[in-house]
This record gives C-alpha cells, sequence and structure tokens, in this order.
C-alpha cells in the first residue's frame, strides 16, 4: 500500500499507542487516562491550541498550516470510548479493565488521527487550519452532541468535517465513502405492557403480562414488512424481555421490551412510529392488558455524506492506496458522526479491517497493519482539500 513514508516510520510507534489504548478501555465519558495521553502526545508533536475537557473528556486539537492564505478550516474526528463488553481474544495486550473492551476499534481510530497528528504538526504542508476532534462517548453516550453543545463548530471555525470508522469484511486497507445516506438513523425504544398479577395455576384470576408481551413481539414483525415500502430501507428489532418478577410460579403485572428502531427517511419514521402504536396498544388491550411506547431522548440521525466531500474523501483514499474505493450499500448500524454532518458538510469513510470478526464482538480485534493506512488518507485529505500554493 503506497502510504507515505512517515507512517511506515511511525508503524511501530503507532501501534504501541493503540495497543496500550486497547488494553485500558474506558467506557462513555470516563474516557481520563485515554485523553490524558492523547493531549500529552499533541502537546508533544507540537500542535498550536490543545483543549482538554471539551464535551466533557473530549480533547480538541488545532495545527495552523504554513499558508494561512485560503482561511479554510477542515475538522478530522476521532472516537475514543470503549465498549461494557467482556474480552475473549486472549491477546497479550487484552483488555485489563474487566467487563470494557475496544470492541469497535475506537483504539485505532485514535491512534490513527494521532498519527496523522504528528505528521502534520511536522510538515504543515496545507494553507489554512486542522482542527482534530477526538470524541468522547460515541457508543450510545452522546459524546457529539456534547461537543456541539459546547460550540466545537463555532469556536474552532470548521468548515468541513470528516471521519473514519474500521469495517471487518472490507479488505484491509481499501476504502469505502459513499455519496448520501452511509449509515442509519437509531433509536432505542421500550414497551412497557401492564396486566394484573396472580399466581400461576390460576391464569383466569390474571391479565398475563408474558402473553400479551409475546403477541406484541410477534404483531411488531409485520411493521417493516408489510407497513413501509419495500424499496425502502427500516429495522425493527425487539432485543429483549424482562419481567418485574422471577419466580417461576408468578405471572408478572409488568413486562418490559427493549429495541431498537433504523431507518434513512422521515417519512419512514412517521410511518413505523404510527404502526408501532397502532399495534401495541390494540394488541395489549385485545388481551385485557395496556402497554405504553416510550423511545429514548439519544436517538441519532442517519449519516449522510456531502456529494461533494465524499468525492473529495475518495480521492484522497485514491491517492493512498492507488485504487477506487469499493462499491457498498448502506448500512444500518448508526454513528453520531452524523451529527455533526448536520452540522457541517462532510463525510464518513469506512477503512477496511480485513477478515476479522464482526464489529461489538467479544473477538474483535483492530487490525494494526492499517494504521499508517488511515494515517495517510487524514494526512493527504488535508493537503489536497487545503493545497500550498508558491
Amino acid at each position: 500500500m503506497p502510504v507515505k513514508n512517515r507512517f511506515a516510520e511511525l508503524s511501530a510507534e503507532i501501534t504501541a499507542w493503540r495497543r496500550d489504548f486497547h488494553t485500558h478501555p474506558e467506557l462513555r465519558f470516563e474516557e481520563t487516562r485515554t485523553a490524558g495521553l492523547v493531549a500529552k502526545r499533541l502537546r508533544g508533536f507540537g500542535c498550536d491550541e490543545v483543549v482538554e475537557g471539551f464535551g466533557k473528556t473530549g480533547v480538541v486539537a488545532v495545527i495552523r498550516g504554513r499558508g494561512q492564505g485560503s482561511g479554510h478550516t477542515i475538522g478530522f474526528r476521532a472516537d475514543m470510548d470503549a465498549l461494557p463488553i467482556r474480552e475473549a481474544t486472549g491477546l497479550p495486550y487484552a483488555s485489563q479493565n474487566a467487563g470494557k473492551m475496544h470492541a469497535c476499534g475506537h483504539d485505532g481510530h485514535t491512534s490513527m488521527l494521532l498519527g496523522a497528528a504528528q505528521y502534520l504538526a511536522e510538515t504543515r504542508n496545507f494553507d489554512g487550519t486542522v482542527v482534530l476532534c477526538f470524541q468522547p462517548a460515541e457508543e450510545g453516550g452522546g459524546g457529539a452532541k456534547a461537543m456541539l453543545a459546547e460550540g466545537l463548530m463555532e469556536r474552532f471555525a470548521i468548515d468541513e468535517i470528516y471521519g473514519m470508522h474500521n469495517w471487518p469484511g472490507i479488505e484491509a486497507g481499501q476504502f469505502a465513502v459513499l455519496e448520501g445516506p452511509q449509515m442509519s438513523a437509531a433509536e432505542a425504544f421500550r414497551i412497557v405492557v401492564t396486566g394484573k398479577g396472580g399466581h400461576g395455576a390460576m391464569p383466569h384470576l390474571s391479565v398475563d403480562t408474558s402473553l400479551v408481551a409475546s403477541h406484541i413481539v410477534v404483531a411488531m414483525q409485520s411493521v417493516v414488512a408489510r407497513s413501509v415500502n419495500p424499496l425502502r430501507s427500516a429495522v425493527i428489532s425487539l432485543c429483549g424481555l424482562r419481567s418485574n418478577t422471577d419466580i417461576y410460579n408468578v405471572i408478572p403485572d409488568m413486562v418490559t421490551i427493549k429495541g431498537t428502531l433504523r431507518y434513512f427517511d422521515k417519512d419512514v419514521r412517521e410511518v413505523m412510529g404510527a404502526r408501532m402504536n397502532a399495534i401495541i396498544q390494540h394488541t395489549a388491550e385485545a388481551y385485557g392488558g395496556s402497554a405504553v411506547l416510550e423511545f429514548a431522548n439519544d436517538g441519532v440521525p442517519p449519516t449522510v455524506n456531502d456529494v461533494e466531500a465524499a468525492r473529495h474523501a475518495a480521492a484522497a483514499a485514491k491517492a493512498v492506496t492507488g485504487r477506487e474505493t469499493v462499491e457498498i450499500d448502506p448500512v444500518m448500524p448508526a454513528e453520531d458522526f452524523s451529527e455533526m454532518l448536520e452540522a457541517r458538510p462532510g463525510a464518513y469513510v469506512f477503512i477496511g479491517n480485513g477478515d476479522s470478526a464482526d464489529l461489538h464482538n467479544p473477538n474483535y480485534n483492530f487490525n494494526d497493519d492499517i494504521l499508517p493506512v488511515g494515517c495517510s488518507f487524514f494526512a493527504e485529505l488535508a493537503e489536497q482539500r487545503m493545497p500550498l500554493t508558491d
């Protein structure tokens, strides 16, 4: 892979950073060790400004190019948080924090952006400013919201912003980017089913919430299949049921169903929400109970790439790999970088992790071979978008 020579030289060091982050994972808004190391290295690289505690535990750094005539500022974002998963890789650098794991590759994303920061601070071969955003709490914690609420775009005058995520199943080091929607919106919900508890031997004296919940789960499968245009993408997944008792012969008076909703289009969301409400209420009533649908307030919109920004990202990727980006379909996982893309034009890029375990899997591991490629992408994009002129 034709990466920048400097990253080939730094590869062992960047790999060491990545494995250290992997060994010491921290959950959302707990990334104090990670953020402290990131800030220390950024200052050591000679960044012009390093701000800690931005968006609670985030870090922002500024690097000004040798030219400042363009007045243009590009933002690059990497996520830092881990997941509440018990690691099963058995690696020498496996997590030392029980029940916490970098199972999504944020250790690699942070390390790639740090490597790019070192190169950009050394060379400054661009006309404008680069802002490096190390974001906390991407995994459902509202980290992007927190940084945006503190004025990320305004304070640092960011004109466009780019992010990158590793993707298992795409050839290692190969890039993929779409013009337009790339990842779906995501909303968490719960359905609270209420009935009348009683003895398991006398169900006729109760309103069986387990029965009601079971029928709701089955009926909900019709929403996407029969209410959403089959040419549009949508997902409803019911991901667990819990009663308020664990005694084998007690019919509970309450059962909670949890789930997730995925979509790309607001009109599809409206259809799904209306049908879910109707099915839930009427199914519960038919069996003598009641049910309420509640949505969490931490959902994220779809990740929609700006067309021109996606083309800029693809051009930088081709310059690094010597190949066109691979063709992919939009995917249903979600990403809160979408909120940054609502604030400024930009693009989210996938970099192949090769034939690895899937994301959020206890056997997942970031592919260290792609670290120099990801670093090169950020550096190349900065130099292409803000070229120095004699």
